[in-house]
């Protein structure tokens, strides 16, 4: 009997019936759907109402199309114009009657602006802090020009991931990932090339998320034990006086010098030192207080809980916005245009160190190896290209927003703008009560998102290595202990957030935003005998760009 039911012109299936492929195929809009059958024949209320003569005939023509070629083979599919749209498919069953497929494919559906929104939450990450940082180092007007261009080049390479899987013939690619585009194109080097690499990009983010959290965690541990022993420390650091202060942690700083966060490995750890002072360091201990907190986390076998307190991320970073508003308002415009020449205060306008910003800026607009699946749930999926725009544009507009805010009311004079730090929340001393709840926001929010992306990263290793996503807790502990360690001392030795999310940026971003999606486009086009010199030479462009980018990060 089950012969009866396979293709004639098919392979055979292995491990399923085709019974049950042909019901999970026909679901499928982009194979074989359901039959149409008209409004009058449907049973609504009446469950003795049948179905018409005529829906049984095309029930049995249809049984003749899946008996004739499997759901792989799109030979003798129907085309689509004489197929019905997804909300007007009706599935017949065997008794004689026929119902209605609510939701077309099964699968939630969002509006424009709720995906454009998903994608802008997405990106939105730790770069925010380093923005300004980066804008200093490149020069005020030369940054901005950076920061259109890197955004402009990283949405067409995006584009070119999210089109990457249309270009397949005769296969449903609906529940592809872009590796598994750079499987087909490029073999198993390519697939593993984008695994490894996006496996780079999500564990620098870990990294940067611990020695983030040690700076808040820190900085708050100190806010509230100055306020309970009623301690100043105005006089503490070099800064400006008033309401609104403004500090130069390392004002002996030099323009060349790069990471000058790594002073605080050297920090002081004589006796005289109070009790709180050892107990409570940057770098010397609270990294360390931190593992109580999140290795245990990082063993739930779901990551599902965490999930839910994904909108912290977006009230981060629009209190960051606020915050930013209310300390230009209150601190004002410090600007001078010095096009090349450097000056006690200011730097100038083009400097030779702007590849610590694209650096940068790669991560900042890095969303690439998940926008395929956040693209799936949009609800008009022509207008995918549309809302990814809009979502870089919006993206691009709150960095610049951001960045060029912070660097314009730094104070200066009194302060050199080369005192702007890598994370700009320590420009501001911690007994400020606005950076107090900005740090304490962003604090509770990496707590949430630190888990999932170890989530992400055991998926990724573990079901390559082993086929399952938590092959035991032993194993689980292994790699999250490797991660943490990692963290830990990053956060005790090089808390520059700065040159670890520039080197993250420039190392997953030269496979996963330049070269992987340029080499397929150039392919995919010369399978089919459409590529030509001028689309040869700039995609080949963006790759050299992207070579560039990671040179110039050990060279400048």
């Amino acid at each position: 009997m089950e012969d009866d039911w396979r293709p004639l012109l098919g392979p055979d299936w292995s491990g399923e019936s085709y019974a049950t492929q042909s019901v999970t195929d026909s679901l499928d809009s982009k194979t074989r759907r359901p039959f149409h059958v008209e409004p009058r024949n449907i049973v609504e209320e009446d469950p003795l109402e049948r179905v018409s003569a005529e829906a049984s005939i095309m029930s049995s023509r249809m049984n003749y199309y899946s008996r004739l070629t499997g759901s792989s083979d799109r030979l003798l599919v129907p085309p689509d114009h004489v197929i019905p749209a997804p909300e007007e498919i009706y599935v017949y069953s065997p008794l004689g009657t026929a119902f209605k497929v609510h939701g077309g494919d099964g699968s939630a559906r969002n509006p424009s602006i709720i995906t454009i929104f998903a994608i802008w939450n997405a990106m939105m990450g730790t770069s925010i802090l380093s923005i300004p940082w980066g804008i200093k180092q490149a020069g005020f007007t030369f940054g901005i020009l950076i920061i259109i261009s890197v955004g402009l080049m990283t949405l067409y390479c995006c584009y070119r991931v999210l089109k990457s899987s249309k270009s397949i013939p005769y296969i449903d690619t609906s529940d592809w990932e872009f590796h598994d585009v750079c499987k087909y194109y490029l073999g198993a080097p390519g697939q593993w090339s984008s695994l490894i690499f996006s496996m780079v990009s999500l564990i620098g983010a870990m990294v940067v998320y611990w020695v983030l959290m040690s700076n808040f965690l820190f900085n708050t541990g100190e806010f509230i034990y100055n306020y309970v022993h009623n301690i100043s420390m105005a006089d503490a650091d070099f800064g400006t006086n008033g309401t609104d202060r403004v500090i130069c942690p390392f004002p002996g700083t030099q323009p060349e010098r790069n990471g000058s966060l790594t002073l605080f490995a050297l920090s002081d750890n004589s006796t005289e030192a109070p009790l709180f002072e050892h107990l409570w360091s940057k770098t010397n201990t609270v990294p360390f207080y931190l593992i109580i907190l999140l290795l245990p986390l990082l063993n739930f076998r779901s990551a599902s809980f965490f999930a839910r307190f994904t909108f912290l991320g977006t009230i981060s970073v629009m209190y960051l916005i606020f915050l930013v508003t209310l300390k230009a308002f209150r601190l004002g415009f410090h600007l001078e245009f010095h096009w090349f020449h450097h000056t006690e205060f200011f730097v100038p306008e083009f400097r030779v160190l702007f590849p610590q910003l694209t650096g940068v800026l790669t991560l900042a607009f890095f969303i690439h190896n998940c926008v395929i699946t956040l693209m799936k749930s949009n609800q008009h999926q022509q207008n995918n290209v549309r809302d990814l725009s809009v979502a870089y544009v919006l993206v691009g507009v709150t960095y610049l927003y951001v960045g060029v805010l912070v660097f314009a009311v730094f104070p200066s004079p009194p302060l050199s703008k080369e005192c702007i730090e890598p994370n700009f929340l320590d420009n501001f001393p911690s007994s400020d009560i606005w950076v107090f709840v900005a740090r304490m926001c962003l604090f509770f929010q990496m707590t949430t998102v630190y888990p999932l992306l170890g989530y992400l990263v055991r998926v990724q290793i573990m079901g390559q290595i082993f086929g399952k996503h938590y092959p035991g807790f032993f194993h689980v502990l292994f790699l999250n202990v490797v991660i943490v360690a990692a963290g830990v001392l990053m956060a005790r030795f090089y808390p520059n957030i700065g040159s670890i999310i520039r080197y993250a940026g420039a190392f997953c971003g030269l496979a996963l935003v330049f070269v992987l999606p340029s080499v397929v486009h150039m392919i995919s086009l010369h399978r089919i005998g459409k590529l030509r010199w001028p689309s040869a030479t700039f995609h080949s462009l963006l790759i050299a760009l992207g070579f560039a980018n990671l040179l110039g990060q050990f060279f400048m």
